[in-house]
């Protein structure tokens, strides 16, 4: 059926049946907007400020997106509110659950077409959503199935939120715990979104989702560090080499920040922040997972309050690594926890899907949307965490 431009009224206002499917050039896009944003834009329409906290109530708390329900407010402003806002949100075109694992992985369509995917990660004692910042992405990390498609377009903070609440709908009355920006792109080359996504959610007058349980995960621009520890959310940075030689095969980034200013920029986060640090590094087969590589991760993080969180790599069509032997990620963990270090292997959730750390991507012509058997190797490690 076609949707009105602006938004589609659901019963009682409800917000599950909000549809993308144009982008109005005069109107403003409601869940793009901080609280301050919004207190700026009321003012200047000549309305009190705290109409804006009103607002957030109704949309984020109530989940009313028609403002002629918003009681609270004049009509004459409830009338003139559809002329200045709007409701737009990623239309949810594709929704899949690991038959292994119960991993779900949604997939989004933007207005113009694009695509892009996030992935609800269950465990014992929480619900984690894998939130993407951009389609595609600039990084060209040789071991990520999304760095071989090329940047298209940075996501809005209401296009980050959305993710949010479309799954959180999807779930009820389950809810998500914790979020992490590890999807497809790299949070940092897309700050000011990331970062208004973060307040969006942490408003206590929309989402009051807690800072604490926000993480970004960074494949190591520098700048941004700090405003990562300013945001309140916790870090998680993509080592996945530990010497420059190597880390500028597997992620060009390093090249602009090698190992020696990236691990300066993890210290200046901590002094910050005082918040430890996750060190994310993908196990590739007879590249990085000798013992020689491990007492190099053991003195890059001298002096760090950090956990190492091993990731052994998920193999996609095309990739030139192959994913170690179970054998040979035990002896990594062993010989890291030997010296005092803190490692956890990460449980590898939805392969079967293609929803695993590393596998996202927009849809395009030939990409499989399940594993095949021939690459679900190494099985016994999905029972790791």
């Amino acid at each position: 059926m076609p949707y009105p431009k602006n938004w589609v009224q659901g019963q009682k206002g409800s917000m599950e049946n909000i549809q993308d499917t144009s982008v109005s050039e005069a109107k403003i896009n409601f869940f793009d907007l901080t609280m301050d944003q919004l207190k700026e834009k009321i003012q200047s329409f000549g309305k009190e400020k705290y109409r804006a906290q009103q607002l957030y109530q109704w949309v984020y708390q109530k989940g009313v997106a028609d403002f002629s329900q918003m009681t609270n407010l004049s009509k004459e402003f409830r009338e003139e509110l559809p002329k200045l806002f709007e409701f737009r949100r990623p239309e949810l075109v594709s929704h899949l659950k690991s038959a292994i694992d119960g991993t779900q992985k949604f997939l989004f369509k933007l207005a113009e077409g694009m695509t892009f995917e996030a992935v609800l990660i269950p465990s014992k004692d929480r619900l984690t959503l894998c939130v993407s910042s951009e389609v595609g992405c600039n990084m060209a990390c040789r071991f990520c199935f999304t760095a071989k498609q090329k940047l298209q377009k940075r996501l809005s903070a209401g296009d980050i939120v959305s993710q949010f609440q479309v799954v959180n709908e999807k779930i009820a009355p389950e809810k998500i715990t914790n979020v992490v920006f590890m999807g497809m792109g790299e949070p940092l080359d897309n700050p000011d979104a990331v970062f208004n996504s973060i307040k969006i959610l942490n408003s206590e007058w929309g989402l009051n989702f807690s800072r604490k349980r926000v993480t970004i995960s960074t494949s190591g621009l520098v700048p941004g560090l700090k405003d990562i520890a300013k945001s309140g959310a916790r870090l998680a940075v993509s080592l996945n080499a530990t010497t420059n030689e190597m880390r500028d095969f597997v992620m060009p980034i390093n090249k602009k920040y090698p190992l020696e200013v990236l691990m300066e920029g993890c210290r200046e986060y901590y002094e910050l922040a005082k918040d430890g640090i996750t060190f994310e590094y993908v196990l590739l087969n007879d590249v990085n997972d000798t013992l020689e590589d491990a007492k190099r991760i053991k003195e890059l993080t001298r002096g760090i309050p950090s956990k190492i969180n091993l990731i052994p790599f998920n193999e996609h069509p095309g990739s030139e690594f192959k994913r170690p032997a179970s054998k040979k990620v035990f002896e990594f963990q062993e010989h890291l926890m030997k010296m005092g270090m803190h490692v956890l292997i990460r449980r590898t959730m939805g392969r079967d899907i293609y929803a695993a750390c590393g596998q996202l991507r927009s849809v395009y012509e030939g990409k499989p949307t399940h594993m095949t058997s021939d690459v679900m190797t190494t099985p016994e490690l999905t029972q790791l965490g």
